[in-house]
């Protein structure tokens, strides 16, 4: 029989503190969720508030080989100026709203607001038509059954069908208020075919504009022609000269196969830069976005007035969360700001050539680099931007495997993209280069990679095989 008994054990196991994990979250999250968290703590914690005076963010200055030569050193040893002397003690924004830049030679943008979709601008119109009640029911339900890209998803019975008990209108009641639907803003709305929608932006045009017949029998009946490129069968079926042919196909590609995108109820959505890279005298700078830095700070008129009294005890726990919380976005900017710095040291050739410079890099590097782990790196590039010269890009794009080359080294699977668009662009458009011949040409430059390698980039870049280039750029 089993007797109950007590027994001690020694072992070690590792404890996420709460003050560790609030410094994961924080530097995983991106600016707009950062912010949304910032404000909930602000309305929560009386130990917090904004900071509105104005001060510069973090500045720093790579050296550069090219300005400086008798400066530079090395990456790994390359010297870093800080402007600001404490994240904590220093605020951290620019602008009086703690939320805004206040960088005054930056042009504002403001989003449309309005909100209008394209069946509320459809419907407008529809009011505007000065139509029977009957007709107007019969013209709400059209619309309801247009789609986004603006074309009628439903048949003419259905929609008539869908009136019922209150109205039963016959197909031609129905064709005769599309009729009318289709003279709306946008051109080609309401159309229950790409070649009717076709039609409808064409037939808004002047009946003496040049090419306006073929373009109208090529939207009619030979768009499949068109699509295949078959210019010598389309011709033949439209028995004209190559110029007329020439102003029709123009005349067709000139319309929107989509014009309902054109009205969109969605407000566009911006990408924030988190770092800002820019070229100085002295080499690449790179500069902490003030803009998307929380400025917050301990207020020290309700820490003073924190006793040691029992009844202080919720207000000692809220100045203790306020200070973690502090700890925890200096953490954060510091550390964004080694692995930026990290990346721009070893991206500094695609910066100053373009992508066909990029240097193979991967997590591993960097975080050798700043002495930090690999998972510390991947959570602070995730969801982070970086504002250069030659674009905004993810802290992640700057990150790509390596092919081996001839010689020992490696090349950027970024850089071979970039060197595939590069000789795509600039082959003979009667003789376009062929996958192999691609893989050739790059195995005569050091970079050795196989022919499905460069199938594989190609397709994911959008670009058509060489068959298909060849009739595209031939005709």
């Amino acid at each position: 029989m089993l007797k109950p008994s007590l027994q001690l054990k020694l072992g070690q196991q590792l404890t996420m503190t709460p003050q560790l994990q609030q410094a994961i979250r924080l530097l995983q999250l991106p600016t707009i969720e950062l912010q949304a968290h910032i404000r909930e703590l602000l309305e929560s914690n009386v130990m917090l508030e904004q900071d509105e005076d104005t001060e510069n963010a973090v500045y720093e200055d790579l050296p550069s080989a090219e300005t400086a030569p008798e400066t530079a050193a090395p990456a790994e040893q390359s010297e870093v100026e800080v402007v600001d002397e404490s994240w904590a003690e220093q605020p951290v924004g620019a602008a009086e709203n703690p939320w805004s830049s206040g960088d005054d030679d930056r042009q504002q943008e403001f989003a449309d607001s309005s909100g209008q979709s394209l069946r509320d601008h459809l419907l407008w119109q529809l009011e505007l038509a000065r139509l029977q009640s009957q007709q107007l029911m019969i013209g709400r339900a059209v619309i309801d059954a247009i789609n986004d890209d603006g074309y009628l998803c439903e048949p003419l019975d259905v929609i008539g069908a869908s009136l019922k008990p209150e109205l039963d209108p016959s197909v031609e009641q129905v064709e005769q208020v599309l009729r009318i639907v289709q003279t709306f803003d946008p051109a080609g709305i309401g159309a229950r075919s790409l070649g009717e929608c076709l039609l409808l932006q064409l037939e808004q045009l002047d009946a003496a504009t040049p090419g306006l017949a073929a373009a109208q029998t090529i939207a009619r009946a030979h768009l499949p022609l068109l699509a295949d490129r078959e210019l010598t069968a389309l011709r033949r079926e439209l028995k004209t000269s190559d110029s007329e042919l020439e102003t029709a196909v123009a005349l067709v590609r000139s319309c929107n196969p989509r014009p309902g995108s054109q009205i969109s109820g969605g407000s566009p959505e911006y990408v924030v830069p988190d770092v800002f890279v820019r070229r100085t005298p002295r080499g690449w700078s790179v500069e902490i976005n003030a803009a998307t830095l929380p400025r917050v700070r301990l207020n020290q008129s309700y820490a003073n007035l924190v006793g040691r009294s029992a009844s202080h005890a919720s207000m000692r726990a809220q100045l203790q969360e306020a200070r973690w919380l502090l700890k925890s976005l200096e953490i954060r900017n510091d550390t964004l700001t080694k692995v930026a710095r990290s990346i721009v040291e070893r991206q500094s050739e695609f910066l100053d050539r373009g992508e066909e410079y990029m240097r193979p890099m991967i997590l591993r590097d960097i975080a050798d680099a700043i002495s930090m782990h690999e998972s510390t790196v991947s959570r602070v590039t995730s969801g982070k931007y970086m504002h250069t010269p030659r674009g905004v890009f993810e802290l992640r794009y700057f990150f790509s495997s390596q092919v081996e080359g001839s010689d020992g080294s490696g090349t950027s699977s970024t850089a071979i993209r970039a060197k595939i668009r590069k000789l795509i662009r600039e082959e003979t458009p009667t003789a376009p280069l062929s996958d192999s011949r691609i893989a050739e040409i790059l195995s005569a430059e050091g970079i050795l990679v196989a022919r499905r390698t460069v199938a594989k980039y190609r397709e994911t870049m959008g670009l058509a095989p060489s068959n298909e280039r060849r009739r595209t750029n031939g005709k």
